[in-house]
């Protein structure tokens, strides 16, 4: 192996680093959506009945024994709605913000693996090219004692490069869809329980800031 990543020069090492850090975000956001519980949302029709028997501090009890982002995001929609001084537009506002807050937080560092699984093929083929030119570079300084085994050597340690890009590319983009798909599902269940707890109070907005960002228009840190 390490003979490889000599034969395959600089860029092996820079996909080898790309690598571990695509592998770390992987297990650190299973882990996370994991411990949030994301596909947990039966407490949801606890909340509403007990919000339709007049329990509201019951249903704040149930919603903070929740580590479900969508639980934080009812839990605000509880305190906004039975609060009467709040209008509909404030309500909105603050389910919103923290609606919002909760998306970037499940969604921070899925922009830097994406970055990794679209850069990956790219530098591999920036390794293929100049080890390509490397290569021929070698094949005219043979002058007229050609060996075929020069070009032919040169050229598959050139596709090194290639072939470790789209190694680290495919599963880096497979696990960023699944993952950013788990973000749509809390998004829309965040839309839907928020919209059902409002609805009991009176007032439900118009909830779309935390449905209409996606995870293109959102900077994230690496």
């Amino acid at each position: 192996m390490y003979s490889l990543f000599q034969q395959g020069g600089a860029v092996m090492y820079v996909l080898l680093l790309m690598s571990v850090l695509a592998t770390t975000i992987i297990l650190l956001k299973l882990y996370q959506f994991s411990r949030s519980g994301l596909r947990r949302s039966a407490f949801v029709d606890d909340v509403v009945l007990a919000l339709q028997r007049n329990e509201n501090g019951q249903a704040l009890q149930n919603l903070q024994q929740q580590n479900s982002p969508v639980a934080r995001v009812l839990e605000s929609a509880v305190r906004c709605g039975a609060d009467p001084a709040m209008s509909t537009g404030d309500v909105e506002a603050e389910v919103s913000r923290v609606g919002s807050a909760q998306i970037r937080a499940l969604e921070s560092w899925l922009r830097g693996l994406s970055s990794i699984a679209h850069l990956s093929p790219l530098l591999g083929l920036l390794g293929t090219v100049t080890g390509m030119i490397a290569a021929f570079m070698n094949l005219e300084a043979a002058g007229s004692r050609v060996d075929p085994s020069i070009l032919s050597g040169g050229i598959w340690e050139a596709l090194l490069t290639t072939a470790f890009g789209l190694t680290v590319a495919i599963p880096a983009m497979a696990a960023f869809y699944y993952l950013e798909g788990e973000v749509d599902h809390v998004r829309a269940d965040m839309k839907d329980a928020s919209i059902r707890v409002l609805r009991h109070f009176g007032k439900t907005p118009h909830i779309g800031t935390h449905d209409d960002e996606r995870i293109e228009d959102e900077p994230h840190g690496i």
